[in-house]
């Protein structure tokens, strides 16, 4: 390449770099707002295990997703044997392990379908956040991005039938988690420098709740973190205080998993069992001036564990059974609802207007996001998979039990020249 045509080239990556800004940030579980979205050009809709950009191996097992800043990708697996604990950042150029930390803790009976590291991390510009728990310790820690421990804080004892799985966020200067159980429940906000508590707020809990909160800002009225739970139904939390600005309890009758999700101004929500009976359901927020109420219930086909994903003012839900519907996201009417197969506990991502999720044995069913259904791929990965995956900087993160898989992607700098 000559010096115009380096130049030239140069001048394109930049202009790509910042088109993409801030969207190349994954910092939570399901990325931006938890929304499951994402406007990355480059993930092919077919591929195999040729087109990966690299494949790297983890002992351990963990159902966490991945997350991302910059060049550093994060991810816990947990270890029974070594009763571990590990902490991963990972380059997400090369796949190299760029550090692991590692943390004793003592292995605990648990549903076999969970493992001791399905709380995904969250990540800001300086610091990663991670959790998990044993019966007698509830861990949420902070390290810098070069693996330096920043703070511990101790919640106290977890008590559930199925063990862990709830992700802590970061919303402004603050690490909110919610610590909902079989046993003394409440919502926490830390400082995100420190680790001192900002505020608590208790909760009343009927069975452990796995959901990962979202933020809702309406045009005439302050923030809310939305969270939902079988005991309290939907709740909008004040982040400055952790005081509740409106609640709709009592519409959940089960078992909350899947995370709420913000769809057309609507708050969405789901419940289930492993049995069935379950349910979604579209709430209309509420104000200062007005209750919130019920917009409409889905019972047909609706998800327990995968979380719904919604794009204008198209909603889609991802079932377990791998029944997936198109949604109008407004009224609650169903356009299509069809049958892909297999079994899911990863939640569906839209990106680039199709629709990706993991079943559990490992294939990745792309599917298109439009008015009309249409199966546009089946990928297999040949490994079990119950996380979700990240999409950042260009690049499909997939974490199954035994890897974390690259797929997609623009070349770096380096690699061009």
């Amino acid at each position: 390449m000559n010096a115009l045509g380096r130049h030239s080239f140069a001048f394109l990556l930049l202009l790509d770099l910042l088109s993409t800004g801030p969207a190349q940030e994954w910092t939570r579980f399901r990325g931006p707002n938890g929304s499951g979205v994402s406007q990355a050009k480059t993930i092919p809709t077919t591929w195999t295990d040729k087109d990966f950009n690299w494949k790297l191996p983890l002992p351990g097992a963990g159902h966490s997703s991945p997350v991302l800043w910059g060049d550093k990708i994060f991810l816990t697996t947990g270890d029974d044997q070594t009763k571990q604990v590990s902490v991963y950042c990972v380059s997400a150029d090369g796949g190299r392990v760029l550090w692991q930390k590692s943390f004793p803790f003592m292995p605990y009976h648990k549903n076999d379908r969970n493992t001791f590291a399905s709380a995904s991390p969250a990540v800001d510009q300086h610091r990663v956040y991670v959790c998990w728990t044993s019966p007698a310790h509830y861990t949420l820690m902070a390290l810098t991005h070069d693996g330096q421990p920043v703070w511990e804080k101790d919640l106290g004892p977890f008590a559930s039938q199925h063990g862990g799985g709830t992700s802590p966020i970061v919303y402004q200067d603050k690490v909110i988690l919610g610590n909902e159980q079989d046993g003394e429940s409440f919502l926490i906000a830390v400082d995100a420098v420190t680790g001192k508590a900002r505020w608590q707020a208790p909760r009343t809990t009927k069975e452990a709740v796995y959901s990962t909160p979202c933020v809702y800002e309406p045009k005439d009225g302050p923030p809310a973190l939305i969270f939902t739970s079988e005991s309290q139904g939907v709740s909008a939390i004040d982040p400055d205080n952790g005081n509740v600005l409106w609640e709709l309890a009592d519409v959940f009758d089960k078992r909350v998993v899947s995370s709420p999700v913000v769809a057309a101004g609507l708050i969405v929500g789901a419940c289930g069992s492993g049995g069935g009976g379950n349910y979604l359901i579209a709430v209309r927020p509420g104000s200062p001036t007005k209750k919130p109420e019920v917009a409409y219930t889905i019972r047909k086909s609706a998800p327990y564990v995968p979380t719904s994903v919604c794009v204008g003012d198209r909603l889609f839900l991802w079932s377990d059974s791998g029944i997936v519907s198109c949604v109008q996201a407004a009224s609650g009417e169903v356009k299509w609802q069809e049958r892909v197969g297999g079994n899911y506990f990863s939640s569906p991502l839209w990106v680039d207007g199709r629709l990706f999720c993991v079943s559990t044995k490992g294939e990745v069913v792309v599917v298109e996001a439009s008015d009309q259904f249409q199966v546009l791929a089946r990928n297999p990965l040949g490994e079990v998979t119950h996380s979700t995956p990240a999409v950042a900087g260009g690049r499909m993160y997939i974490h199954t039990t035994k890897s974390l898989i690259s797929v997609g992607g623009r070349l770096s700098v380096k690699a061009a020249d």
